[in-house]
């Protein structure tokens, strides 16, 4: 029995020497993590979506975005590690109820209309978590005198792993409660594309790579082409994500896309400001 002990010891003693710099390094980043939550040190911002067919806006995305730090130079790098680490689902109801909160304000700042849709990232395994409950955010809307029918939780699957006949069980209880589905970088990958066909989601958001110079790039607008044929089979809005030039925009309008935001239409700031059509330049 000693023998062992003291076999086990010595292995642990080296693998401790042998990855000392990474596990310093993943202690900062946990440490940098928590520290961003307790303190709040996160921004919130609002991107309009605008209809492409009336110029009115319809809704806003929310975007959480923490301080920059050593280990999280980027918001990409933070959200990243989140979604690997025990703490994605505490994040992830921080990161909720902080955008409700922020967005009930403005509203409330700046009298402005109840109705629009609340655009909201969600990672589909916080979904999944036994943890999140309908009724936990249904009890946050209330509290913000916001409707379910307005969210639109919007899932970006980036890693393979769901298990789509329990997922659609999941997704469907949250319609149930009123909530609407959006599949997100729709275009960008095999997850994607198998999202959509078992969600059958409210609406679909084009990934920005396949915006970026639509107009000159035939193979891009034919793959757009044939998500807008499955849209509208499948009675789904489409919104195409990352329009910055006036001839991506009216190309799309043109090309019958339902909606759309990106630079060119409202940049994502700390206020509800509507969406304006671009001018030509």
């Amino acid at each position: 029995m000693k023998t062992n002990l003291v076999h086990k010891s010595i292995h642990f003693i080296r693998f401790l020497n042998t990855n000392r710099k990474l596990l310093y390094q993943e202690f900062n980043k946990n440490e940098e993590l928590l520290n961003v939550i307790r303190k709040c040190r996160i921004q919130t911002f609002f991107q309009p979506i605008l209809s492409l067919i009336s110029g009115d806006t319809i809704g806003y995305e929310i975007l959480n975005r923490p301080d920059s730090t050593k280990s999280f130079p980027t918001t990409d790098a933070f959200y990243d590690y989140v979604g690997d680490s025990k703490h994605v689902f505490m994040v992830e109801s921080f990161i909720r109820n902080l955008a409700l909160k922020r967005y009930h304000e403005q509203v409330n700042r700046l009298d402005e209309n109840e109705d629009c849709f609340i655009f909201l990232n969600i990672h589909p395994q916080v979904l999944a978590d036994p943890n999140y409950k309908a009724g936990t955010t249904m009890n946050l809307l209330t509290k913000h005198n916001i409707s379910p029918k307005q969210v639109v939780l919007e899932l970006t699957e980036k890693k393979a792993g769901i298990n789509y006949s329990q997922f659609v069980k999941l997704v469907e209880h949250y319609r149930e409660q009123g909530f609407r589905i959006a599949v997100d970088d729709a275009g960008s990958g095999y997850n994607s594309l198998q999202t959509l066909l078992y969600l059958n989601p409210e609406f679909i958001k084009i990934d920005k790579s396949l915006i970026r110079n639509i107009e000159t790039i035939p193979e891009k607008q034919y793959l757009v082409e044939l998500i807008l044929d499955f849209a509208y089979k499948s009675e789904t809005k489409v919104i195409a994500e990352g329009i910055e030039t006036f001839s991506e925009y009216t190309f799309l309008q043109d090309l019958g896309v339902d909606m759309g935001q990106g630079y060119a239409i409202g940049k994502p700031v700390e206020t509800l400001c509507k969406g304006t059509v671009p001018i030509s330049s």
